[in-house]
């Protein structure tokens, strides 16, 4: 799960990015100020940083030049919320180390995808990097799934799911965190498609043995254990 930091002093602005950020199966934690955000950026560092232009105490701009001046901080993806719209303002944020720049008003769509490519580009290499759990492995960059060297025959959908659960293993996720994640939120489609496609991946890992790696957690949805496999590899 990815970790933001939302930087915005409005309490009602910072509070919507948040709740939707959440929803999408990100962990947030808010900051209304510079120096709150600097001592949350200096207890864990984030995966990402929603930046407002102007803050109480230090602006947005003078953090992403703090940032990008600290070995620790560097490569800290940030995306600069800001009211001004000026192209002048834009090359300023984006010279002072911002990876992206959004508007407001901005609507919960455009965020949500600017969050998602914004993260993609700053981790290509763990995207395409192989992944294996208790024997199960999952290579995105010759799109095989395998078990103990026997080969698992499996849909794109599942391929996809599988990634998803294996790159984040026991949390729980929700119907809506997945469709959002897997097949992303502008593909219109029900919540039961998921349990549709959640059978499929059990019956493809079945004989290999993995498919009890897949729990249902009742009420809230499914998570990728690491536990069951031993008692029942």
């Amino acid at each position: 799960m990815s970790r933001v930091l939302v930087v915005e002093d409005e309490a009602a602005i910072a509070e919507l990015i948040a709740l939707n950020l959440r929803h999408a199966g990100f962990e947030v934690t808010v900051a209304h100020d510079g120096d709150s955000a600097q001592a949350e950026v200096d207890k864990v560092l984030p995966d990402l940083v929603l930046l407002d232009w102007m803050l109480p105490g230090a602006s947005g701009l003078t953090l992403a030049k703090r940032w990008r001046g600290a070995q620790r901080t560097k490569d800290l993806p940030v995306i600069m919320l800001t009211a001004r719209a000026e192209e002048t303002d834009k090359v300023a944020g984006l010279d002072a180390g911002a990876d992206d720049y959004l508007t407001k008003p901005f609507s919960t769509q455009e965020l949500m995808a600017r969050v998602r490519a914004v993260l993609r580009r700053k981790a290509p290499q763990a995207l395409d990097s192989a992944v294996e759990i208790n024997g199960l492995r999952l290579d995105p960059g010759t799109r095989r799934v395998s078990c103990l060297e026997q080969d698992v025959k499996i849909g794109p959908t599942e391929f996809k799911l599988l990634h998803f659960f294996m790159t984040h293993p026991e949390r729980v996720h929700s119907r809506a965190q997945l469709l959002d994640r897997v097949w992303g939120d502008h593909v219109f489609i029900e919540e039961r498609t998921v349990d549709v496609h959640v059978k499929r991946l059990r019956e493809a890992l079945a004989p290999v043995n993995r498919s009890q790696m897949i729990e249902t957690v009742r009420g809230a949805g499914y998570r990728f254990t690491q536990q069951v496999v031993n008692a029942a590899a």
